[in-house]
């Protein structure tokens, strides 16, 4: 097959997939049962996810809180869109969460409250509580550049938030549902956006041991972790503390990766799930990831080739240089190098079309790709040393570009061995 049209494979695999798992898509088969009073939607699937649930239930309130920048951020009927900020809150997430907290409060006994769950919901909906929100905006950056986990974050978040850990749904007296869409490696409700209607596990002594091994200062929300730990503050509710809340997972990385591994077979190309939750450095993974690939090429196992292998989950950077990339860019750049002369068709995107500090989803490899670049004079290494994985792509001419997904379940690898 043509390189061109490998390449054009993969990417198709990638848009299928999203396609066939489409927030609207996700949601139908959950839109049944007693008409809500209202339905407050927010994450980065916020708006298909409001619409499909007005179409479901016409005539009913609604709020959404997407991102800026979103495609089409017009309010369905009857309902508002308050667009916040994300990775990072700002004062449109406060002021959209306090809109949230204000129409939750007024529902009276008896009423019903429809919540759409998405990734990105924890930066989205921010309601600073013991810190500011610049000190708040300064923490979020620290961790993310600290390569903290997902989890390790939205312990943090937690209890410096009044929205987080279940605090949403114990604002208010009415019927909680929740319908959640996972951005997060094993699907924890009370890890997706910070779980603000399902109970929390954790605690300020969590929150404060994250600050600990992230080895940063943060004076103010320390105090304030510091002054619950010793019961001077009321901590997020716990287990078996919100009665009047449900939940229910409706979509994740493990559908997309079903979806993408059916289009490819549907096209002849046998492919394997290798997991759904990979974890850990960039760098570490496409060290996994090119050993796998040198196994099935050298002994056939444990997949005989041709093969594609896909795997989701999320990856971590431990940030060191000034460049432009994300988490996605850099794993193929360390696959890349981990492979050398020897590459493959790959491909590494977030499924909400975003990639860390860059235009990009993510970024595709083919077998010249290093031939490619030390023909144009780029040394991967260069561009590692510098976190500027983006930067390398963009100039070879294999970023991935896609715009926001309005959707985020993880990310997709795909690689392909011949």
């Amino acid at each position: 097959m043509p390189a061109a049209h490998v390449r054009a494979l993969l990417e198709q695999s990638y848009r299928s997939a999203l396609e066939a798992v489409a927030p609207a898509r996700l949601l139908a088969p959950h839109l049944t049962g007693p008409r809500p009073d209202f339905v407050l939607a927010f994450g980065k699937a916020a708006l298909p996810m409001l619409r499909a649930a007005l179409e479901a239930y016409p005539g009913v309130p609604g709020l959404a809180v997407p991102p800026r920048g979103t495609p089409d951020l017009r309010a369905p009927d009857g309902a508002e869109v308050l667009p916040g900020s994300h990775p990072v809150p700002d004062g449109h997430s406060v002021r959209a969460a306090q809109r949230a907290l204000a129409r939750v409060r007024a529902l009276p006994q008896g009423t019903r409250l429809l919540v759409l769950v998405s990734g990105g919901g924890s930066a989205l909906l921010s309601a600073p509580w013991g810190v500011t929100l610049a000190q708040k905006q300064a923490l979020t950056r620290d961790l993310l550049r600290a390569g903290a986990t997902i989890k390790e974050i939205n312990a943090v978040r937690k209890h410096l938030s009044q929205v987080k850990g279940g605090r949403l749904a114990g604002a208010t007296r009415a019927q909680v549902r929740a319908l959640l869409i996972s951005d997060v490696i094993g699907d924890d409700p009370s890890v997706i956006a910070s779980g603000p209607t399902v109970p929390d596990p954790t605690t300020f002594a969590d929150a404060l041991a994250v600050l600990d091994r992230c080895a940063l200062a943060a004076p103010e929300a320390r105090a304030h972790l510091s002054a619950g730990l010793r019961g001077e503050r009321p901590d997020t509710p716990k287990p078996g503390e919100l009665p009047h809340a449900e939940h229910t997972v409706i979509g994740s990385n493990r559908v997309l990766l079903e979806a993408a591994q059916a289009f490819l077979q549907g096209r002849g190309v046998r492919a394997v799930i290798l997991g759904d939750t990979f974890a850990g450095e960039a760098r570490d993974l496409a060290g996994f990831h090119a050993s796998l690939v040198q196994s099935v090429r050298t002994h056939g196992t444990p997949f005989q080739a041709p093969v594609a292998l896909l795997s989701g989950g999320e990856a971590t950077v431990t940030v060191r240089g000034d460049g432009r990339g994300g988490r996605n860019q850099e794993f193929a750049l360390w696959l890349l190098q981990e492979l050398g002369e020897r590459g493959v068709y790959a491909m590494s995107a977030g499924s909400d079309g975003i990639d860390g500090h860059s235009d990009a989803a993510g970024a595709l490899l083919t077998p010249d790709s290093l031939a490619r670049a030390r023909s144009l004079g780029l040394d991967p290494r260069d561009f590692l040393a510098r976190n500027d994985s983006g930067t390398f792509f963009a100039a070879l001419g294999d970023a991935l570009v896609t715009g926001p997904s309005g959707h985020n379940l993880n990310d997709y690898r795909a690689i392909l061995v011949e």
